[in-house]
């Protein structure tokens, strides 16, 4: 298949993503910010009083990054795993499997529009965070990197549990049993050096922790775990989901009748 031809074809499926979750953007995008809002007035305006400063910020910025990364996770996440597992209940992916499209811009066009959600979400997200506190963004093009990656590595894990999922029942069970846990005890709203010895070195098995306080030190310029290390290990992790989804599209695993 031609560049130009393999370029149309990625071009098509991201048209058709981001043409979906624009169309319903009143369940797409309104949501997380209203989820996102109600957080910032309760552990912000409510608790963060209360609590005063963390990490040499008050309350209410330093939970701000950590709550617009839980929206880009769970965005990046949702947009593939229901699109995908859409196209694979109405027998369509068959079609595009055994078309000369490459597996490989398949995985692309999916996660791309993925991606997009996800930014989309934290852009709003964020916009929405200045009315709460005034925050300046110490490290722009760290804090785009972080989140760019984070997007992409959860986009390619609701791809595979797309692939993986019997019903939509199956598509819930990650994000509600896995992914909601470790975010909560992602040092999103509060730094593990609060915990005691050994619960910190139990959090840092969580990798969701790394991706939260690298995108804080972005914002901040402040984090609990060694950033280098934080970044790699969620560069690492992308490649590896990403060669796992390429390998089950190109073998077609659990999608072909």
């Amino acid at each position: 298949m031609k560049i130009q031809h393999q370029w149309v074809a990625f071009y098509t499926i991201l048209r058709k993503e981001v043409t979906r979750f624009l169309r319903i953007w009143v369940q797409t995008l309104i949501p997380p910010v209203i989820t996102m809002g109600l957080y910032f007035v309760i552990f912000g305006h409510l608790i963060g009083e209360r609590i005063g400063q963390m990490g040499g910020f008050d309350y209410m910025s330093f939970v701000v990054p950590g709550l617009v990364m839980m929206a880009v996770i769970n965005n990046s996440y949702a947009n593939v795993v229901s699109s995908f597992f859409s196209a694979k209940f109405h027998r369509s992916i068959e079609e595009l499997l055994v078309s000369p499209t490459p597996s490989h811009i398949i995985l692309l066009g999916y996660v791309a529009g993925g991606i997009l959600r996800g930014l989309a979400v934290g852009a709003i997200v964020t916009f929405v965070s200045t009315f709460f506190t005034n925050f300046i963004i110490e490290n722009p093009l760290l804090t785009i990197l972080v989140i760019f990656l984070t997007s992409a590595l959860f986009s390619v894990a609701g791809l595979i549990n797309a692939i993986f999922a019997n019903s939509f029942d199956d598509i819930s069970i990650i994000p509600t049993f896995l992914l909601t846990p470790l975010t909560y005890f992602g040092g999103v709203f509060y730094s593990i050096s609060l915990l005691p010895e050994f619960w910190q070195g139990v959090s840092q098995l969580n990798p969701i922790l790394y991706m939260v306080n690298a995108f804080r030190f972005g914002f901040l310029g402040v984090s609990d775990v060694n950033v280098g290390l934080a970044i790699g290990g969620i560069a690492g992790m992308l490649v590896i989901a990403y060669i796992f989804a390429w390998y089950l599209l190109h073998k077609g695993r659990k999608l072909r009748s």
